[in-house]
């Protein structure tokens, strides 16, 4: 006869409660908590919803990544599980072992049914518990903190299948219990009061990074307004609008509504990245204002910049500590770029990387920009192509740029 250890015992008894459907709450409460995850998958894989819901109940880590189990959104899986979270939160004192504080739908944690799974002697030996339990610990936010749903949100069709109706729908009607996070959201498809419905009822605090790429027109973007400056922890953001315009901001940012523009008030990005918005010239100047920090890197495409645009660039102190300047596709052979070597001169300390390309530069306005240039002692990287410039004038160039040491 041989011997079994007391690990594959414990795994065999969870199989055996599984496959005669003798599973209680009861029972769940005297296992140890070792043979969850297994059970958990061998329910999942059985496609035993009743036993998924119990187990739900009695799930002993603050944890279930259920997302990175279920590769493939199943309706009946989820609302198995809804259901056994609403047995939870219909209870006025929590059960003694509740311990599930986050449902995460999200692919990101393999690891937690590897350990669980793929090495038995492992999983439940006393270091691989220890451990285990120093991260459970550490993850404990608190008794009563309402539960947390995370899925992250890649909208491609104009309405929510069903698995994201029903989830919506059911966070919904428990959304003072149930918190729906989501750290990325990215919308290419859904209509825009759809799309607005859709973020009343996710967690604000929980976004990090928002792309709108389905093509709106600048007066739109107010309406995210209000939503936005709710977003405590966006750190990018991407709008997209007709004929391929983009504007995008990655860092720390503050959102306020403005209601006498259609931008944004921006208030602590780090990067701007404006292409093919057609009437930015008419709000350039309202959106620098609202920075409130230096940016470190801004990139303007396929646009046309006035005088009045220059002046703007070089005026306002949000672009005084750059690291980053791209003007590319922007015409500038009748622009006057005195204001842009104004904007080198300031930005001279911290400019690592320049990119002037296919802006149509002549030799005049070439020359008013190599003083400033010379300064740079940062720079790293120069790309001027594109250019209306001759043999002369890039020599001049060479010249007033041979003595930056980092410039190779």
């Amino acid at each position: 006869m041989s011997l079994q250890s007391p690990s594959r015992l414990l795994e065999l008894a969870g199989q055996s409660l599984l496959r005669n459907r003798a599973l209680t709450i009861f029972t769940l409460d005297e296992l140890p908590r070792e043979v969850f995850p297994l059970m958990f998958m061998e329910a999942f894989s059985m496609r035993h919803c009743e036993a998924l819901k119990l187990m739900v109940q009695a799930w002993p880590f603050l944890r279930l990544p259920l997302g990175s189990l279920m590769k493939t959104p199943h309706l009946e899986t989820l609302r198995a599980v809804l259901k056994g979270l609403d047995t939870l939160l219909a209870q006025k004192v929590r059960p003694r072992r509740w311990k599930l504080q986050v449902l995460d739908l999200r692919d990101v944690d393999e690891n937690f049914w590897t350990i669980w799974s793929g090495a038995r002697a492992l999983s439940c030996s006393p270091e691989a518990m220890s451990k285990r339990q120093t991260v459970e610990d550490c993850l404990r936010t608190g008794e009563c903190q309402p539960l947390k749903v995370f899925i992250d949100l890649c909208l491609k069709d104009s309405a929510l299948d069903e698995y994201l109706t029903y989830l919506c729908g059911w966070v919904h009607y428990r959304r003072d219990l149930v918190h729906l996070c989501c750290s990325k959201v990215q919308n290419y498809s859904m209509p825009t009061s759809s799309f607005r419905n859709l973020l009343e009822r996710i967690y604000p605090d929980s976004i990090q990074e928002l792309g709108v790429r389905r093509k709106c027109s600048l007066n739109q973007t107010g309406k995210f307004a209000p939503y936005l400056s709710r977003m405590s922890n966006l750190h990018k953001l991407f709008l997209a609008f007709g004929y391929d315009g983009e504007l995008y901001v990655s860092g720390l940012q503050q959102f306020i509504p403005d209601l006498d523009s259609p931008f944004l008030c921006l208030s602590y990005p780090q990067m701007l990245y404006i292409r093919k918005v057609s009437n930015i010239k008419e709000h350039l100047e309202h959106l620098l204002r609202c920075l409130k920090n230096p940016l470190e890197a801004f990139t303007f495409c396929h646009a046309y910049l006035t005088d009045r645009d220059m002046e703007c660039l070089s005026q306002y102190p949000s672009l005084s500590q750059l690291k980053e300047l791209r003007l590319i596709h922007i015409l500038m052979w009748t622009t006057n770029l005195e204001p842009l070597g104004a904007l080198l001169e300031k930005a001279a300390a911290t400019l690592k990387t320049l990119v002037l390309e296919d802006c149509r530069i002549q030799d005049s306005q070439l020359r008013v920009l190599l003083p400033a240039l010379s300064r740079c002692s940062q720079l790293t990287t120069f790309y001027f192509r594109g250019n209306e410039t001759s043999t002369n004038a890039l020599k001049d160039l060479l010249r007033h740029t041979g003595g930056l040491s980092k410039l190779g």
